[in-house]
Order: structure tokens, then C-alpha cells, then sequence
């Protein structure tokens, strides 16, 4: 995602630039109706699409959002939209990076069918809250990236006029802070909440298969702990190395025993911690084995660096083909998240030492 330019730098803006770490949708409880008051979910099982009966969910802002029937309109953020999604619960709307330039599905949208939703906003700022209002919302939904409370790709202009509209069923689910396991189990429970079946064979598998991939990267980790990974974004004029802390991926790669880069925090302190920016000229400020460089849509990828950065393409881990996409917005759901560590695993225990 690139930098949001026609607004001041803020604390919030900061983390959409493009070395940040960021990650909403309108969701119905389940998939495509029947035609028989039930619902198809996302597994390809058949579910009721409890919809009769009072909703609550706790999120992680202590706040219990409530209503008299399970919501049905929900409106979120692309990304929380593409985890219900896999768990079966389909959404209504969707604010975020959802389409690119050509109509095709964002990175952010995982599996969703984008043509089936409706689009609020598609970049930072952009919220069309008449069109919200329109689809009657009977919840919103996004995650958060601050202890504050602050809904991701809510923009504050609007927020009060956005929240009015769903004065007891909005929710925030933490991303911020806290490993990577603690938001995808919430995110688990919220889909639980809006109908989803989390015994579906399809649901224990991927949470299954995500437990195999933690313990594939430890083992690799623990087995070349002299890999040094590097996790860095690419825009124009900057390149954004990335902290440790706060981003829940990294965290948890961290946790499992993976050597991160990390600057020192007297230079990561102008992004409240986020990341450092360093020139392209300073490119090759910190040795690495491995790149992990943004996969979002409006950052600059490898191959574009290599041709417009002498300086990337002289990096020793550029140069021996060690560069790896991070998902920076994870979708937050076991089956999005477990290829995440795979991925990782994989190109630690194939590295050769360039640092």
C-alpha cells in the first residue's frame, strides 16, 4: 500500500507507508442461500444461518457489540472480509485495498469473489458513506493497529458519521502488539459468533496444518540460526526496514526463533517503532541472507527494484535470488496464515549464508 499523500504524516497514516504493517469487509453469517432459510458456507457444508436467536461478541477493544439477531449486513475492512470468507461467512460490503488497476481481486482479498461485494473505499481515505448507509449495516468490522481503539481504514474524518450508524455493533479485532496466533484465534471466535462452523473438516484442517508450518519454521530456525532475514518495503524515494515489535507476523517469527534484522530503536523511534527509512543510497546499511520485501499492491516489488535501484540489485541476498514476498496485511485465517510460515520455513532451510 503506498503512502497516503494528500494528508499529514500522523502516528496512523505512518503505518500505511510502505514498510508498515496494516490489514475489514461486510459479511453475511454464511455463503450462498439455498433457497431453504439456510446458508452454504465456505467448506461446502450446509449450515443454519442462525440469524433468529440475540448476538454478542467481546472485542478487543473490552466493548460487547450486540443485536437482536446474528448480523447479516456487515460491512469490513478487505482483509477481515477475506478471513470470514474462509471460514464461510460471506460479506456485503467492503472498505481497503479490494480490486486493482484492472478489476482483478487485491492481495488483500484472498479467495473473495470482489465482484460480489460492495466496494466503499478502495484506498486510505476513501469511505463512500452514503453507500454504507445504503446497505442498512447491521454490523462493521475492522481490526486495529493501536492500543487507542482506532478502526483500520476508517478514516477519522468520517469515523463519528460511520459509527452512528452501527452505535452497538461495530468491532475491533487487535492486530497490534501481540503474536501472530492471538489474532487468529479472535478472529476464529468472531466467525463463530456469525454463524460459522469452526468443526468443519476444511477449518481444523488449515488450523492443523498452520500448527505444522509454527513448528517447520522453529526447526528451521533453530537448525541455521546464522540465516539473518531482513523485512523491508520498497516505494520510490525511501526503503522502509521493519522492527520486530509490534506487527504480529513478526512477532511471532521472532517467537519461533527466526534472526531479524532489526534497527536500533533510536532509529525506528520517528515511526513510533514501525520501521527505519533509509535512502537507497543506505540500501545496504544491514547485512542479510534473506529479504522478506512487501507483496502489497502499490510497493515497489524485486524485479521492479532491480531496475530502477542499482544499489537493490547489488545486495548480496538480491543477487543470490534470496528475496521472498512478506504478506504484510496477513488475512487473518489459519488458511491464509500457515503458507505464510511454510514459505518462510522453506527459504531459511535452502539459504546459502551471503552475509
Amino acid at each position: 500500500m503506498p503512502k497516503p499523500t494528500a494528508a499529514p504524516l500522523t502516528r496512523r497514516r505512518i503505518l500505511t507507508a510502505g514498510g508498515a504493517f496494516g490489514l475489514g469487509a461486510v459479511v453475511v453469517a454464511c455463503g450462498g442461500d439455498k433457497g431453504d432459510g439456510k446458508k452454504v458456507d465456505g467448506a461446502g457444508t450446509t449450515a443454519a444461518a442462525k440469524n433468529d436467536g440475540p448476538w454478542e461478541f467481546e472485542d478487543d477493544r473490552g466493548k460487547t457489540a450486540k443485536a437482536g439477531k446474528v448480523p447479516a449486513n456487515i460491512v469490513a475492512f478487505t482483509g477481515v472480509a477475506a478471513a470470514l470468507h474462509d471460514y464461510g461467512v460471506e460479506v456485503k460490503g467492503v472498505f481497503g485495498p479490494t480490486k486493482t488497476k484492472d478489476g482483478k481481486a487485491d492481495v488483500q482479498a484472498g479467495d473473495m469473489d470482489v465482484s460480489k461485494v460492495e466496494v466503499l473505499g478502495n484506498v486510505w481515505g476513501e469511505f463512500n458513506v452514503e453507500k454504507f448507509a445504503a446497505l442498512r449495516p447491521d454490523a462493521l468490522i475492522s481490526t486495529m493497529f493501536d492500543d487507542k481503539g482506532t478502526f483500520w481504514y476508517v478514516p477519522e474524518e468520517s469515523a463519528d458519521s460511520i459509527m452512528k450508524l452501527v452505535p452497538n455493533t461495530a468491532v475491533g479485532i487487535s492486530v497490534y502488539d501481540t503474536p501472530l496466533p492471538k489474532p487468529l484465534a479472535r478472529m476464529a471466535e468472531l466467525a463463530k459468533s456469525l454463524g460459522a462452523d469452526l468443526d468443519d473438516a476444511k477449518i481444523t484442517a488449515a488450523k492443523k496444518r498452520f500448527e505444522d508450518a509454527a513448528a517447520k519454521l522453529r526447526a528451521a530456525a533453530k537448525s541455521r540460526p546464522e540465516i539473518k532475514v531482513l523485512i523491508g518495503s520498497g516505494s520510490a524515494d525511501i526503503f522502509y526496514v521493519s522492527g520486530v515489535n509490534l506487527s504480529a507476523d513478526l512477532e511471532y517469527f521472532k517467537e519461533l526463533g527466526v534472526n531479524i534484522v532489526e534497527p536500533p530503536k533510536k532509529a525506528l523511534a520517528a515511526s513510533g517503532g514501525w520501521f527505519e527509512n533509509l535512502s537507497w543510497e543506505n540500501v545496504d546499511t544491514y547485512d542479510a541472507d534473506i529479504i522478506m520485501l512487501d507483496n502489497r499492491t502499490g510497493t515497489l516489488q524485486n524485479a521492479d527494484l532491480k531496475k530502477a535501484k542499482p544499489t537493490w540489485a547489488k545486495l548480496p541476498a538480491v543477487k543470490a535470488g534470496q528475496v521472498i514476498p512478506r504478506v504484510t496485511e496477513p488475512i487473518y485465517s489459519y488458511d491464509k496464515c500457515a503458507p505464510i510460515l511454510e514459505d518462510l520455513a522453506k527459504a531459511i532451510e535452502n539459504a546459502k549464508k551471503v552475509s
